[in-house]
């Protein structure tokens, strides 16, 4: 499996980080993964015969600009000279999400499948706007499109719906779908501290970037629901269609009232199909204990289905952070490779 990287962040730089420390279980698995490009903003790292991973990652503990890789790093490594070679099986793409145009990703995309060349993707940018119209290209061109890793990283949120629910019609999605929110209610139960503080402590940790409004504000969750809406429930709607609140105003009294009533509160998407109508939403609802989200604390996150044949499925788990979302990566290039098919 030849393989090019797309975008070298934090997420590329654990997926080759796991490609190299996996070789047994790949071998195990009849599965030779050689890495000919990493691509990054500026340029890259090109090898007709597969890049050393040990041997650049070394070099990469030292030096983070990959063009000054002595084997094989140049500014002239780009995405549009790989389509030029046609030396790769799949494109890892990575870009930072655009939820706007899809851009970058949404053209590295298209192009790659129309070119044959299997995708895997953490980018939810061209996901969430042009899902359909992708399948449709890797339907075309006999190719897969694997896009696990963009609602919930290591929750396999997307596959549990479409290959465990085979056959059912989805009736409601529910879902804990953002761990920054969800730890930050957390601290605020645990400690009786605000909002402020629990958020300066999730920043403080790593766990909430410094600019957190996504999360905060429920954008993050929304983005998610609505991918697994379009894709599970085979929608094709907009942000727009989603009546959304965060957790800013939130105090530390609503939050104590709601333990002493026994429940918890939880940052929860929710689409529901009611006499052929979607509603969705994503607002802070207090769950009771009988409820399958209710224990999902922590950077933890959650999914609930409810079908019409076969019953509910819920979800829980899938750690946070970049190793976990290279992995659920890592996850769909091995089923891809197994025969699975996303695009069918």
């Amino acid at each position: 499996m030849r393989v090019a990287i797309i975008g070298y962040g934090g997420v590329g730089r654990a997926l080759v980080q796991l490609v190299s420390s996996k070789k047994d279980y790949l071998h195990k698995e009849g599965l030779q993964i050689q890495v000919n490009y990493i691509i990054g903003r500026d340029g890259g790292v090109y090898n007709k015969e597969g890049i050393d991973l040990e041997d650049f990652m070394e070099f990469g503990a030292k030096q983070r600009d990959i063009i000054k890789y002595p084997k094989g790093g140049d500014q002239g490594v780009s995405f549009n000279k790989m389509l030029q070679n046609r030396d790769v099986d799949f494109v890892i793409e990575l870009t930072p999400t655009n939820k706007e145009t899809g851009e970058p990703g949404m053209n590295h995309i298209k192009r790659s499948l129309e070119q044959g060349i299997n995708v895997v993707t953490a980018n939810k940018g061209p996901i969430l706007l042009a899902y359909k119209e992708l399948k449709n290209i890797a339907i075309k061109n006999h190719v897969q499109l694997g896009i696990g890793c963009t609602t919930g990283g290591a929750l396999p949120s997307i596959n549990g719906g479409s290959i465990d629910l085979a056959g059912a019609e989805i009736l409601s999605i529910e879902g804990v779908l953002n761990g920054t929110t969800n730890f930050i209610i957390n601290e605020m139960e645990n400690k009786g501290i605000t909002y402020l503080e629990a958020l300066e402590n999730a920043k403080e940790l790593g766990i909430a970037e410094t600019n957190s409004r996504l999360d905060v504000e429920g954008f993050d969750t929304a983005t998610k629901l609505l991918i697994l809406t379009n894709i599970l429930m085979d929608e094709e709607k907009s942000l727009q269609d989603i009546i959304i609140q965060g957790i800013t105003k939130i105090t530390s009294e609503e939050v104590k009232n709601c333990l002493d009533e026994g429940n918890k509160y939880k940052l929860l998407g929710k689409t529901v199909k009611e006499n052929g109508k979607i509603r969705m939403t994503v607002k802070l609802e207090k769950l009771d204990p009988t409820h399958p989200l209710y224990g999902v604390d922590g950077k933890n996150k959650g999914v609930r289905y409810t079908s019409d044949v076969l019953g509910d499925l819920t979800i829980i788990g899938g750690a946070s952070g970049v190793i976990p979302a290279a992995a659920s990566v890592f996850r769909d290039l091995i089923n891809i490779n197994r025969g699975y098919r996303f695009c069918r």
